[in-house]
């Protein structure tokens, strides 16, 4: 393994300090990612240099010039205030012909919209749950041919944000209340889609031509009240008192079907390249009470973190930590430009 320089783009306010003993779970919480990725890396030999960033390009260039990096490792998740403006710098990375870890612009603008992804599926036969988009700027009804129950969402906003038990609803008076709270508490318009009752599998795909999937991750409630969904909110994904309360956790899928797997690898390795993306993703699916396989979404870059889902799937499937951020590493310099579809 060949020693590189690497630029860890972070944003500004997840710096990892150098260590964290005496640091509790909680307080580590925020920049766990990026003091896992970084803190290994410089284990591994790797001589890595890291960036806090919120907006200003020109510090990125700055440290591009001054540290000439073999490759930037990109930890971000928004730039400028918006995840939908991370590809725009992956852009400029493309024009300057410095490689970068992780998906390419054009595959994380496809995933970055939820609608936009859902079509393209769709169009390739691929199914996804029916939905219908609710923009900001106009006011629409429901369609009569979309059902309850329906999950409403943002278009854009990734990591369960904004998603409640309040966010799956079976009338037309709580769909127009919950999209009205996407509208004024995200800024973003909504999209309603169908709620697909059934086992929830999350699938880490790595590669750029050549695809490889991990072993597939299932979500669990052991404690979740009655009456409640069993549905990935933001508490779900980020509230620890809560995942401890309400029994959550993931761990690889057991008692499936014969071929389910294989079913499951394939369709995610169709969908992974149907969306244009590169490096490493996850994808996100319901398995229906009735046995039907559904995209609910993809993404691109998810979380690295030591001990989360996409590690650990991969640990599972024999891939050390280490090993998963050097075939990471690999795959970005490995590149070869612009994804051309």
């Amino acid at each position: 393994m060949s020693k590189c320089r690497i630029l860890a783009l972070v944003h500004e306010t997840f710096v990892p300090p150098d260590s964290i003993e005496g640091l509790t779970d909680k307080q580590v919480a925020p920049f766990k990612t990026e003091f896992d990725v970084i803190s290994t890396l410089r284990e591994m030999g790797h001589n890595t240099q890291v960036l806090g960033v919120a907006s200003d390009l020109n510090a990125v260039g700055s440290a591009l010039a001054e540290f000439k990096p073999h490759i930037v490792f990109n930890l971000l998740e928004e730039f400028g205030g918006h995840g939908v403006f991370v590809p725009y710098l992956l852009g400029y990375l493309e024009l300057i012909h410095q490689p970068y870890t992780g998906c390419n612009p054009a595959g994380m603008m496809l995933t970055y919209s939820k609608p936009l992804s859902k079509k393209l599926l769709k169009f390739h036969r691929i199914r996804v749950p029916d939905f219908h988009v609710f923009s900001r700027e106009r006011r629409s009804k429901r369609p009569s041919r979309l059902e309850f129950p329906l999950i409403v969402k943002s278009t854009t906003e990734h990591g369960s944000m904004g998603i409640t038990q309040a966010s799956v609803v079976r009338d037309d008076d709580k769909l127009a209340e919950q999209v009205a709270r996407i509208h004024d508490e995200l800024h973003t318009d909504a999209i309603a889609e169908q709620y697909i009752n059934g086992r929830e599998f999350y699938v880490g795909v790595l590669g750029n031509q050549r695809l490889f999937t991990l072993p597939i991750w299932e979500l669990h409630f052991d404690n979740l009240a009655e009456g409640s969904m069993r549905i990935a909110t933001q508490k779900v994904k980020w509230d620890y008192a809560y995942q401890e309360r309400t029994g959550v956790r993931s761990e690889a899928a057991a008692e499936l079907e014969d071929g389910l797997a294989e079913r499951i690898s394939k369709l995610c390795k169709r969908a992974y390249r149907i969306l244009g993306q590169t490096g490493y993703a996850r994808m996100d699916l319901r398995l229906s009470d009735d046995g039907q396989l559904y995209i609910l979404e993809s993404n691109p870059n998810p979380q690295l973190a030591y001990g989360e889902d996409f590690a650990e799937a991969a640990h599972t499937a024999g891939i050390s930590y280490e090993r998963l951020l050097q075939r990471i590493i690999n795959l970005g310099r490995g590149a070869t430009g612009v994804w051309q579809g």
